[in-house]
């Protein structure tokens, strides 16, 4: 029987609307609830956008010339699309690598294997080498403009100057402490591509350009620099040493001329994957305390000299030992010198001498004086990690009289090597004290702006500092010309040797070479604080340290034409 045509008609337009209603509900989803989704889908097939890196300003040194700089560089990506056939993959990347170099099967694993419209498979290609990738003309693969970090002097203040990672982003030195001025600001490039994913640059074409970052003048000299990590490599090597620091200031006005630490590393190549090798790019010149030893002793005479308890020639009785709450304290030679007067203190460093002094000054000022020459606080010479070293002051519960005693001669208290160079420098500076700097000027299309030197405080009053400085005098007089030898121009300065303290304990056997010394003496224009850590043949800073005071302070004065004293002492007086 066959069945109702009517039927049959209002089942098919049933069916028919049902099928218009599903259809029509699939395109409201479609066009108006997925509608962002699908249209950002479009946007990423038709547009596409790049970034353009901001050039990351140059790191100079105080004459102009470079010592970081950034040069144009390319990266190369490849779409992940055009690589989906992995024979053609394989072919397309040998033909990369043997320009990039890398392995062609990593590269195509890595495009494969990634999630990513495109992905990175090379980076920092010169010009040349970015111009024989474009000729390659592979499918799928472009250049993004980058740009890469050289150093035109090579590892020259490797740990001053610091490192940049991939991203560009400073890590360590003053790329990390100056990051905010050095990176500047990225633009970005947008265009349309057609159906093929090639790109109409004729439309659509949208450009922000970026912005270059500021370039920095350091009061760094690269001839001196040079000079002074030669003259530590030098005396590392001869004396078996673990490593050591140098500091030469201008003592009229703070600028850091020269700093340099050892062991460093390979500013053009830096290993980020060994813990050993990162620890490296800190700056121990500034990150590190130690004891002084006997170099603090000058500390202590400028003290007793300004507060007028002493003067060069007040004598006093040395039997060889001196007695504190108990203790014992003896010269670093056991030696009993009889009457001596505080100029002998200095030359012969004697430490009851030292402890005489102190007691004399009083633990109240005493201990002023030592804040008032910077010790136990940050210089402020903004570089990161600085260190404050460490000073028991009298009002800690722990102080004792053994402190003010031992603290006399530079043991029991820490001090950075550039506080301790900034502290020698306020006393040839007629009693300022000067903040300590390493940044000269910055440069932007804005202008120029420029360091001003900075007085801290006048710390003792000038009288005391030449007073000081001729004690010094007589102490750089006493060692041999074989040890220390500066011809034409008289010096002034002081050895150290202090035990090296290790995980709060002394470790035996082991010491602290140091000179502190000041040239010339009678018009002071640089102060070089030596520091040579655990030499293995002889302790003492005279024999150690002195030497690479005289090498700096020679080249030096050829170097910025001081005249020597036989000439200034002839000219005519108006």
């Amino acid at each position: 029987m066959l069945a109702d045509p009517s039927r049959r008609i209002w089942l098919l337009i049933g069916g028919l609307a049902l099928g218009l209603v599903a259809v029509t509900g699939r395109l409201g989803q479609l066009q108006v609830q997925d509608h962002a989704e699908y249209a950002q889908r479009a946007r990423m097939t038709r547009e596409a956008d790049a970034m353009l890196p901001g050039r990351r300003g140059s790191i100079l040194d105080s004459s102009g010339a470079p010592l970081a700089m950034s040069v144009d560089s390319y990266n190369v990506m490849v779409e992940k699309r055009a690589w989906q056939d992995r024979n053609a993959a394989l072919a397309a990347a040998r033909q990369l690598a043997a320009i990039a170099g890398g392995s062609p099967e990593e590269m195509v694993d890595r495009v494969t294997s990634s999630p990513a419209f495109e992905t990175e498979v090379a980076r920092g290609l010169d010009y040349e080498k970015a111009v024989a990738v474009r000729r390659l003309g592979l499918a799928g693969v472009r250049l993004v403009q980058d740009g890469r970090r050289i150093y035109p002097e090579g590892s020259l203040a490797a740990q001053l100057i610091g490192v940049v990672g991939r991203d560009g982003v400073g890590l360590s030195g003053l790329e990390a402490d100056l990051d905010s001025l050095l990176r500047g600001e990225p633009g970005r490039v947008s265009w349309q591509r057609d159906a093929t994913g090639e790109g109409m640059y004729w439309t659509g074409w949208e450009e922000v350009p970026p912005r270059s970052g500021a370039d920095v003048v350091l009061t760094i000299d690269r001839y001196l620099q040079r000079v002074v990590e030669q003259a530590l490599d030098k005396a590392i090597q001869e004396h078996r040493a673990r490593g050591g620091s140098v500091v030469v200031m201008d003592a009229r006005t703070g600028a850091i001329l020269a700093l340099a630490s050892r062991p460093t590393f390979d500013l053009t190549s830096p290993d980020f994957r060994d813990a050993q090798a990162v620890s490296l790019f800190r700056n121990p010149a500034v990150t590190d305390p130690y004891e002084p030893g006997s170099v603090f002793k000058v500390i202590t005479t400028a003290a007793a000299i300004d507060s007028g308890v002493a003067g060069p020639d007040t004598r006093w009785y040395d039997s060889g030992v001196a007695v504190v709450n108990g203790s014992r304290i003896y010269n670093w030679d056991f030696s009993a010198n009889g009457s001596q007067t505080v100029t002998q203190m200095l030359t012969k460093s004697l430490n009851t001498g030292a402890v005489w002094l102190a007691q004399r000054v009083g633990a109240q000022r005493f201990y002023d004086y030592v804040r008032r020459f910077g010790f136990g606080e940050a210089t402020g010479v903004g570089l990161q990690g600085e260190a404050a070293g460490q000073v028991r002051w009298p009002d800690d519960p722990n102080w004792s009289e053994l402190d003010l005693a031992t603290n006399s001669f530079g043991q029991g208290l820490s001090v950075t090597p550039i506080q301790m160079a900034a502290a020698l420098a306020a006393i040839a500076n007629d009693g300022k004290l000067m903040r300590p700097y390493v940044v000269k000027a910055i440069v932007t299309p804005q202008g120029v702006q420029e360091t001003q030197p900075q007085v801290v405080r006048q710390v003792i009053s000038p009288e005391a500092a030449h007073t000081v400085l001729q004690m010094m005098g007589a102490v750089a007089e006493k060692i041999p010309s074989s040890l220390l030898d500066v011809p034409g121009y008289k010096v002034g300065g002081k050895t150290g040797t202090a035990n090296l303290v290790a995980d709060g304990t002394y470790k035996p056997n082991a010491y602290i070479s140091s000179f502190a010394g000041i040239v010339p003496l009678d018009d002071p224009r640089l102060v070089v604080l030596v520091k040579i850590d655990e030499p293995q043949d002889v302790p003492w800073g005279t024999v150690v340290a002195a030497p690479v005071f005289g090498q700096v302070a020679r080249e030096a004065m050829l170097h910025y034409r001081v005249p020597p004293d036989s000439l200034v002492a002839a000219r005519p007086q108006r």
